[in-house]
Order: structure tokens, then C-alpha cells, then sequence
């Protein structure tokens, strides 16, 4: 007798031993938890973001210890009107007294006031690096509105890099719970729909989310070998709630059609063994791809795609192993229940309604019918019409996403908005950074002096030289001086060296929105022009320039050169995966055909909805002009890794009625009908996880969970339901090439069954009824072989 393999090892002892089973994923979630809460979460840290020219600046710069450091901005304004000045510098006084008498606080500098005069801003340079403001910003928060009570007649508030990354902290959590809100009542009652069984709804949902919580803390500790981002808690719970129900509908999916074929003559032992040997085969199988896929963006190079694939790949590694451990034991518990009520009903005299094995409804009968009728038409109409929803792709912007695509909800953003308007050359700020001898740095600043002239004299900038905060006759009155914006644009150059006098920083401002044309136009000038013409000249001198532009010009660059590396690796490793699960080379490649296609397809519509703004208003956003750069790469490797889960399901369907004698078409249609209700039940459940981020503030995750749900929905309607069936029956026997499994079951059916040529009708009678079907003991055999 031929082994069994592992999978149904494990649920047969599952099944058998179903309280240490449970009580033993239990235990595993504590201590995965517990494990992750006593290690703590290990945060990434400014250096580990770095990246291309702007990274080597930024190096560059903490070496010398000259780099730029986080800033917040305290305004003060009238409520309407002209700004009293008397009024406003008293609050002046209290600002600076207060945030100087702070430890999180290096420096403040003296007040600027807007061109127009009804603004005042006082700038607050915070101490430690990015990561660890949004910590250190809470007390100068706390004293900006003691501030504010404290001089009820102005309108005093804080704006900046670290109040705006807090608030979008908050409002993230926020929109996790808001999204959980949405995402539990449909997946619900979609089960229910599914099962009709308030018990069996809950089954997956219980595996979903210890399975949710033990990855929590496993990611915890993985933090500390790749730091976290902060976007992987994210990942864990988008993937985690949909690939884990979606295993689990298919395991429970199949003990079901398992129970209803047997007719009570199979112990709930050996129904949960029968289901193990298929459905629980597929589940390893479509886990190992998305995880093989998913490690694909460790190529990228990057320490957020680095988190983004961590916490998926744990998310889907403890989802499947709950799949094929405990859910064997909870279905043996479930079955026994069951049993014993049917029991003690027979025994009252009452009837027992059985399990059905229920055929696809009159919907999907209709849906089924162009590919079984016309398979070509279908084939060529569907990918078309996919080719035509890729079409806005080859139009795509690829930007980095900056502090002005964030929600307007956000009140230190409101406050942004406020500082933009009265001072417009905060937008953009560039930091040159020169590393030279000691002996050259007198030389450097004369060079750097030379590129704040050429940027003075240039539209595309406006230079802000540094504010004076009193001269000596008012520090004796007590009054400041309070330099306009517009006085200030000729002013001397900010530049700042390091002790040893090797390094030395120039500061350079533009008035344009950090993701526009003209703002990447400055950057250039600088680059390519300014930098060359002056610094460049000096002998072994090492420059580079950093800032919120340079990083985002930077990162895409660094995407796009990773893109092609990535890409060719997640399609040969789609192809491997699917040519050892099936043994087919042709199935490999239709594979990744149709992944690249509902991809394609699923990138159109997002160019189409967020690249330009007639859907700002319905979907709440203010476009780029582009799409977010991590997206399409996220996109590629998730979809690839999750289409598994489809691809899996329905081909092993179609697989195994092949195996068992029964002709390419008709298991072909009949593996798609069998799978119907399920892919489209998890495919609703997908949509559903996916498609609640699109109802987030953040642009980033809406881009991400519009593209997953689009590609979803087109993956289980199109490609599964259309294009797949019908590319397979026009392939006929030469799908499972270059495999003669298929063909070496049809011959022994064919042999087995022939009836001799004395009494062919009878043979022929015998031999229909007793032709096996995908349930029988003989083909189960056949298709556990493979």
C-alpha cells in the first residue's frame, strides 16, 4: 500500500486526537503572542529607508552630523482679519520659552512673517532621527495648546512632518476598525450563505483569527532579524482574514461533497481523511505558491516590501497549517455532533435530512454556457475585453506618494494647508550635501554660495535665508524682528558644516507641490545643472542631494530598476509551482498568461479610477497625477501568489476526474461547475477584505485595495469562469502535456470497461454503471498519485 503523504498523515491523526489538536493550536497562538509581546516590536530606523543618491546624502550627512532634522511649525494667525502685532508677539514669547524649556527640542528659530502679514510662523527643530519624532512631537503638541488657551484671540496651531505622521497613525487605526466593521458582517453572511449553518460560519472565522493573532506575534519577533515598517501589521490583516477563510471554505467545502457522496456509511474520521487527500493537498499547495511568490519582493530590495512580504508570508504560513491541523479536529468534533442528533432523531421516530451533494444553480449554468457552447468566441471576446481594461496601464505615472496625498481630515494637515498658503516655498526643501578635506572647506562654501545664487536667480526656486531674531537694540525693548517671507528671499545662503569641517549642507526651498512636475524640474536644475557648474569643479569632492523630492525620485528609480529582476523571477517561480502541481508544462504557462493578463487588467482600471481626478469626490482622494510606485510590484506578487488559490482549486478538480478515466472535456466542465459556488463564495469574501481599504484615507492602502479587489473579481468572473475553461477545452488532452497520467487513466478505464465483443451491450450497461467518478475509492487512488 503506497504511503500516505504528510497532509493526510497529520489530519488523520488530527482527526483522531481532535482535543490535543485544538488544545494544542491553542497553546501555539498563546505562546506566538506571548513570544511576540515580551519581544517587542523592533521599528525600522531612518538608515534602513535609505536609498539611491538621496540615501548616500542622507549617510553622508548623519555622519557628519549636519543632517536635516525633523522640523514642526508653530502658527499664529488672526481669526480673520489683520494680525495684531502686539498680541502676536507676546505669543511668540510664550511659544519660544516653552519649546526651548523642552528636551525633545534642539532649537527654535526666530519668527518669519508672510508676505501678506497675517501669518506668523515660528520653526522647532526636534532632537533624535524621523522614527522617533512622532514620539518626541506629543509634549511640543501639548504646549502649542496650552499656547492657544493661553492667548484665546489668535488662532495658534502645529504643523509639520512628525504631528502629520501621528495624526495619520491615528486616523490608520482608525480605519483598521473601520474597515474590520465592514469586513466581518459580509464575510458572515457569506458563509452562512455558503453553508447555511451558524456553527460552520463560525469555523472559519475562529481559524482566521488566531490565526491573524499568533502571526502578530510571530512578526514581532521576526522584527527583530527585518525591522518592521509599521506597514506589516497591515498586510497581516488584510491577507491574513481572506486567505484564511478562503482555506478553510475550501477544506470545509469538500468534507461537505465527502459526507454527501459516502450517505452515512464513512465515519466523520474518514470523511475529514478523504477531504485531506484533495482539498487539503490544493491548500499546501496554492500556501507554498503564494509564500514562494510573495519572497519575490525581498528582491526588491527595499525595507517596506521587506515587511509587506514578511508579514504575508507568515500570515499565510500559520493560515495554512491551521487548515491542515486543527480544522481536521474541529471538523471531526462537528461531524460527531452531528451524527449523535442524527442518531436521536432516527431513534424518536423523526427524519434525517441528509447531505447533498448540490449541484451549480441555473446562475451558473449561465455563466458556464459560453465556453462549453462556443469556447473559441468566449476565449477571444474575454481577453479582448481584459486587453482593452489594460489599455490605460501603458499610460502609467509611477510616483512616491508625499505628505500631500494625505487626508485633509488630518487637522496638523488642515494646519499643513494653512502654512503652504502663507508660505509657499515650504513645499520643497532640498538639502545639498558636500564631503571634502578639511582644507577644501572654505572652497565648498564658495561653490555651495555659487548654487544659491543660480537658485536665486532661477523661477522654479525661492530661497529663504536665515531669520534674524533680534537685532541689539530690540533685545533691549524686548521686541523682535520679524523678517518677511518676501524680505527674506534674497537673504544669505543656510549652510552648516560638520565639526571636523568635512561635510558642509546648503538648504534650498521651492514653492511647488512635492509630487509635480515642477518640483522633480528643480531637482534636476540642481542635479544636473547648478551642482556641476560649481561644486563639481572642485577636486575629490563627493556630492549628493536629499528631501521629501530626491527620496521619492530616488525610491521610483530604484523600483523601476528592481521591477524586471522581480518580475522574471515571480514569473518563473509561478511557472515551476504550477508545472510540479499539475506535471504540466502547458498549465505552467496558461498560468502565468493569465495572471499576467487579470494583472494587466487590474492595473488599467486603477490608472483609469485614480491617475487622473473625475473620481476624487466618489472615492474621497486627491490624485497624484500617477500611481503610488509600490503599488504595481505589490500588485504583480500578491495577485500571482493568490490567483494560486483559484488556479489550485479548480485545475485539481478538473485533475482529478481526468485521473479517474473521465474525458479532458467533461471533467473540465464538470471540475469548473463542482468548484462554482466555492471560488465565488471566496472570491466575495476577497473582494469584500480587499475592497473595505478602498474606504481608507490613506492613499497607499486605497490604491492597493482597489487594484487586489479589481484583479480578484476579474480572476474568479473572467479568467476562472471564461477564459480558463475555455482555453482548456479547446487544448483538450494536450493541457496535461507533456504528463501521460491522463492519458495512460483514460486507456485503463477504456480497457477495464470495454465490453468484449460477444456481449458488448451488456458489457457496456455494466460497465456504465459501475464507471468510476471523481469520488471513487480507485480514482482517489489514482489522483493521489498524480
Amino acid at each position: 500500500m503506497r504511503e500516505r503523504s504528510v497532509t493526510v498523515r497529520v489530519a488523520r491523526w488530527s482527526a483522531l486526537h481532535p482535543w490535543r489538536a485544538v488544545v494544542g493550536w491553542l497553546v501555539f497562538v498563546v505562546l506566538c503572542l506571548g513570544g511576540g509581546i515580551a519581544a517587542g516590536m523592533n521599528s525600522a530606523v531612518s538608515a534602513d529607508y535609505r536609498v539611491g543618491e538621496a540615501g548616500r546624502a542622507e549617510a553622508l550627512a548623519t555622519e557628519g552630523g549636519v543632517q536635516l532634522r525633523p522640523t514642526e511649525q508653530v502658527l499664529i494667525r488672526a481669526e480673520s482679519g489683520p494680525l495684531d502685532r502686539k498680541a502676536a508677539d507676546a505669543a511668540v514669547e510664550d511659544v519660544t520659552a516653552r519649546m526651548k524649556a523642552l528636551p525633545e527640542v534642539a532649537s527654535v528659530a526666530g519668527p518669519v512673517r508672510s508676505a501678506d502679514g497675517r501669518v506668523l510662523r515660528v520653526q522647532v527643530e526636534l532632537n533624535g532621527p524621523d522614527q522617533d519624532a512622532k514620539k518626541n512631537v506629543v509634549p511640543l503638541r501639548a504646549e502649542t495648546e496650552k499656547v492657544a488657551k493661553a492667548h484665546p484671540d489668535l488662532m495658534i496651531e502645529e504643523t509639520g512632518g512628525a504631528s502629520v505622521s501621528q495624526g495619520v497613525n491615528d486616523q490608520r487605526g482608525k480605519d483598521l476598525a473601520f474597515s474590520e466593521a465592514i469586513t466581518l458582517p459580509i464575510t458572515l453572511i457569506t458563509l452562512a450563505v455558503v453553508f447555511g449553518s451558524v456553527v460552520m460560519v463560525g469555523v472559519p472565522l475562529l481559524l482566521a483569527v488566531t490565526s491573524i493573532m499568533a502571526t502578530m506575534g510571530l512578526a514581532m519577533l521576526a522584527s527583530h532579524l527585518l525591522p518592521d515598517t509599521g506597514v506589516g501589521m497591515n498586510m497581516i490583516l488584510l491577507i491574513g482574514m481572506a486567505v484564511g477563510v478562503d482555506y478553510t471554505l475550501f477544506y470545509l467545502k469538500r468534507e461537505r461533497e465527502e459526507r454527501a457522496r459516502a450517505g452515512g456509511r464513512l465515519t466523520s474520521e474518514a470523511l475529514v481523511e478523504a477531504a485531506a487527500a484533495t482539498a487539503g493537498r490544493a491548500i499546501v499547495v496554492s500556501g507554498l505558491a503564494v509564500i514562494v511568490s510573495t519572497a519575490t519582493l525581498f528582491l526588491a530590495g527595499d525595507v517596506i516590501f521587506d515587511s509587506l512580504a514578511t508579514g504575508t508570508i507568515l500570515v499565510v504560513a500559520v493560515a495554512m497549517v491551521s487548515s491542515v491541523t486543527v480544522l481536521p479536529a474541529l471538523l471531526v468534533k462537528l461531524g460527531r455532533r452531528a451524527e449523535r442528533r442524527a442518531a436521536k432523531r432516527l431513534a424518536q421516530g423523526k427524519p434525517v435530512r441528509g447531505d447533498e451533494d448540490k449541484k451549480p444553480g441555473r446562475v451558473w449554468n449561465l455563466l458556464l454556457a459560453p465556453a462549453r457552447k462556443r469556447p473559441a468566441l468566449t476565449l477571444c471576446l474575454s481577453v479582448l475585453v481584459l486587453l482593452g481594461l489594460a489599455v490605460p496601464a501603458l499610460d502609467m505615472k509611477l510616483k512616491d506618494p508625499s505628505r500631500d496625498s494625505f487626508s485633509r481630515e488630518i487637522p496638523a494637515m488642515q494646519g499643513y494647508d494653512r502654512l503652504l498658503d502663507a508660505f509657499p516655498e515650504q513645499r520643497v526643501r532640498h538639502l545639498v550635501v558636500v564631503r571634502a578635506e578639511a582644507s577644501q572647506a572654505g572652497d565648498v562654501k564658495e561653490a555651495l554660495r555659487g548654487v544659491h545664487r543660480r537658485a536665486v536667480g532661477d523661477p522654479l526656486f525661492a530661497q529663504v535665508g536665515q531669520p534674524v531674531v533680534r537685532s541689539s537694540e530690540e533685545r533691549q525693548v524686548g521686541q523682535p524682528v520679524v523678517r518677511s517671507s518676501e524680505e527674506q528671499r534674497s537673504g544669505q545662503p543656510v549652510l552648516r558644516s560638520s565639526d571636523d569641517r568635512r561635510t558642509t549642507t546648503l538648504e534650498l526651498n521651492a514653492p511647488h507641490p512635492t509630487y509635480s512636475k515642477k518640483a522633480v524640474a528643480t531637482l534636476d536644475r540642481l542635479r544636473d545643472d547648478f551642482l556641476p557648474a560649481t561644486v563639481g569643479k572642485l577636486p575629490g569632492v563627493e556630492t549628493a542631494v536629499t528631501g521629501e523630492v530626491p527620496r521619492g525620485v530616488d525610491y521610483v528609480e530604484h523600483q523601476n530598476e528592481k521591477l524586471p529582476l522581480v518580475l522574471g523571477f515571480l514569473l518563473l517561480m509561478t511557472f515551476a509551482m504550477t508545472v510540479y502541481a499539475f506535471r504540466s508544462v502547458v498549465l505552467g504557462l496558461l498560468g502565468v498568461v493569465l495572471n499576467l493578463l487579470s494583472a494587466a487588467s487590474a492595473l488599467g482600471l486603477l490608472v483609469l479610477v485614480f491617475q487622473g481626478d473625475w473620481a476624487e469626490e466618489l472615492l474621497s482622494f486627491v490624485s497624484l497625477g500617477g500611481i503610488s510606485s509600490r503599488v504595481p510590484l505589490f500588485l504583480f506578487v500578491i495577485l500571482f501568489g493568490l490567483s494560486m488559490d483559484y488556479q489550485v482549486f479548480v485545475v485539481s478538480r478538473i485533475r482529478e476526474a481526468a485521473l479517474n478515466g473521465v474525458p479532458t472535456r467533461q471533467a473540465v466542465l464538470d471540475g469548473i461547475a463542482s468548484s462554482a459556488k466555492v471560488v465565488t463564495s471566496a472570491a466575495i469574501v476577497m473582494v469584500t477584505v480587499f475592497a473595505s481599504f478602498v474606504m481608507l484615507h490613506i492613499l497607499e492602502m486605497k490604491q492597493m485595495g482597489f487594484v487586489l479587489a479589481a484583479a480578484v473579481l476579474l480572476d474568479a468572473f473572467v479568467i476562472r469562469v471564461m477564459i480558463l475553461p475555455a482555453a482548456l477545452l479547446l487544448l483538450g488532452r494536450a493541457t496535461w502535456w507533456p504528463s501521460g497520467a491522463i492519458r495512460r487513466a483514460e486507456a485503463r478505464v477504456a480497457e477495464r470497461y470495454a465490453a468484449p465483443s460477444a456481449g458488448a451491450s451488456e458489457g457496456a450497461s455494466e460497465g456504465a454503471a459501475e464507471r468510476p467518478d471523481s469520488g471513487h475509492p480507485e480514482g482517489r487512488r489514482i489522483a493521489q498519485g498524480g
